[in-house]
């Protein structure tokens, strides 16, 4: 069966996904979690995007990609970031082989029915998965995800974020903002305790 063709728009914010081989926890030390963000460093230098939120996993990771007019395809900036990291972990591993399970997976925001509500539980859903997977009891304190960037006006992430439209319409005020995106976590994690 023939793989779906992929949408690759501009100017609309992507939610991708990718897992490691197997599902194995190859990026589960800190340093390779680094590597990552040195890669997702690379690629914003080297492209036309905007990051908007990421989670590192150990064994896959999140990332909020907004694309640019006149700037490059989602797929051209996930293959730069997926094959900068794979042949970097495999040249300090001393391996040869895949290191990723399959392709992205890819959601756009814009194309949802409720494009706010999507970006909102998307956001969440990065943020909150180190609590899911017990990495971290506050997703605030986790430093492999852009959480802290959302909530906190004076933390300096280890890779540039854009603040998304839909957080900066939030409120008048960064706080402003923060307090409603914590009402909305509180909701996300309601609603996560009822399924």
């Amino acid at each position: 069966m023939a793989r779906k063709l992929r949408q690759c728009l501009y100017g609309v914010t992507y939610y991708t996904h990718s897992r490691c081989i197997e599902l194995r926890p190859l990026m589960k030390n800190k340093i390779m979690k680094e590597l990552m963000l040195n890669v997702l460093r690379m690629a914003l230098e080297r492209y036309s995007f905007e990051l908007i939120g990421y989670s590192i996993m150990d064994n896959h990771f999140n990332f909020y990609i907004r694309t640019l007019n006149g700037g490059e395809s989602i797929s051209r900036i996930m293959q730069f970031i997926k094959s900068q990291f794979s042949r970097r972990y495999n040249r300090m591993m001393n391996r040869t082989g895949p290191f990723w399970n399959e392709r992205f997976s890819d959601l756009i925001t814009e194309l949802a029915k409720d494009p706010r509500r999507t970006f909102f539980d998307t956001i969440m859903k990065i943020c909150i998965n180190p609590v899911l997977s017990l990495k971290n009891p506050n997703p605030r304190e986790y430093p492999y995800s852009s959480y802290r960037c959302y909530v906190d006006p004076h933390y300096t992430p280890p890779v540039k974020i854009t603040l998304h439209h839909f957080f900066m319409i939030l409120g008048d005020t960064f706080d402003e903002r923060a307090g409603r995106l914590y009402e909305y976590e509180r909701s996300y994690r309601l609603r996560l305790s009822h399924t």
